[in-house]
């Protein structure tokens, strides 16, 4: 089964943003991941929801929106107002996971989590029944273009393990430090979804980057 696979914008050239979402529409990418920051919970701001209804328009791509802030159960319905299939929320900044999951459900979209590095994929184990997709961060999120984490690609074979031990259906995403290199590992070790920023945006053909990641 070839992955899926979702491009992040965080790596686009915003000065030229539509001709980057048409070459993505054109594309075999899959879905469009949006990474939003707060300058709270991450060490950076990216964009926020009036730039992104204009990213949502021009998109004839799903979009994976990753949320990357402090309270994002506030913001479930701006997302689902983009269109959004995907929601995506930190496991580190909902102490009432499970309500925020379902009230994700409840506005139509697909509720997922995700877990930063250090985070074990342990604690996920009683939410894996509720969720679409359980996303791994492959850096310190906050920033594009960082090194890879090697420990990312036994937090995978882990994740993949507890997602059979559970007989849940979620799919297993990965963001940060994504290549060629380093999505064929993931994919080997039971990643579904890869997203990838520098190593499509900064290609010389993007496109073709991203051929090569769908054929993993």
């Amino acid at each position: 089964m070839e992955p899926i696979i979702s491009p992040s914008i965080l790596s686009a050239d915003f000065c030229h943003l539509g001709r980057e979402i048409d070459m993505l529409n054109n594309s075999e990418a899959d879905w469009i991941h949006i990474d939003v920051m707060d300058g709270v919970f991450v060490p950076n701001i990216s964009f926020g929801f009036p730039v992104l209804k204009h990213v949502a328009k021009a998109s004839t791509k799903p979009l994976d929106v990753h949320l990357m802030i402090v309270q994002p159960e506030k913001f479930i319905q701006e997302v689902r107002a983009l269109g959004a299939f995907l929601m995506n929320v930190h496991y580190e900044v909902c102490p009432h996971l499970h309500r925020v999951i379902q009230q994700i459900r409840e506005a139509g979209m697909q509720p997922a989590v995700t877990l930063n590095p250090a985070t074990p994929v342990s604690l996920v184990k009683d939410i894996l029944p509720d969720v679409y997709l359980v996303q791994l961060m492959g850096v310190n999120p906050g920033f594009g273009g960082q090194k890879f984490i090697e420990r990312t690609v036994e937090k995978v074979r882990e994740l993949r393990d507890l997602i059979s031990e559970t007989n849940s259906k979620a799919l297993i995403e990965v963001d940060g430090g994504v290549n060629l290199h380093t999505g064929d590992r993931l994919i080997e070790a039971g990643a579904d979804v890869l997203v990838a920023g520098n190593a499509v945006f900064s290609a010389n053909d993007p496109q073709e980057a991203i051929r090569q990641l769908k054929n993993l």
